[in-house]
């Protein structure tokens, strides 16, 4: 059985790299189930700006089953996006990545749930932290919070 796709953001790919932390728990256990992990173009390109080594650049790519390229019909999906959701400067980039997630039929893995549930409306899912990681109010716990 096929296990989902799951699009991560620049923060998963970031924090990843942290043993012991949600993004490193979430990473693993996704993989080991047969989870299909992409990232979009935009995200790989701020994870490798880094600072990372080639070896943690390595260890991640070896996570993804593909970086997603940003292609006409993505700029049209997320051009879209950018004005169902009101045309916000700050949405942009956003847009990009919630493109990328609805073409793909992934859902998508972030800490900036904020920055997203605008495009819920639109087809966008977001996973779900596990219960772990979850703390009153319906917040994530950051890697380092005790």
């Amino acid at each position: 059985m096929e296990g989902a796709m799951i699009c991560l953001d620049a923060n998963y790919l970031i924090l990843g790299l942290h043993a012991g932390s949600q993004e490193s728990e979430e990473l693993l256990a996704w993989s080991q189930a047969g989870e299909t992990l992409i990232t979009p173009m935009a995200c790989w390109y701020e994870f490798l700006c880094g600072p990372v080594t080639p070896v943690q650049v390595n260890t991640m790519r070896a996570f993804l089953d593909q970086i997603v390229p940003f292609d006409a019909p993505q700029a049209s999906a997320a051009a879209m996006l950018f004005k169902a959701v009101g045309r916000k400067r700050n949405l942009r980039l956003d847009a990009t990545i919630a493109a990328t997630a609805l073409s793909s039929g992934a859902t998508l893995a972030t800490n900036n749930r904020s920055d997203f549930v605008n495009f819920m409306p639109h087809g966008l899912k977001l996973t779900q932290p596990s219960e772990k990681w979850a703390v009153p109010g319906g917040h994530r716990r950051d890697f380092g919070d005790s």
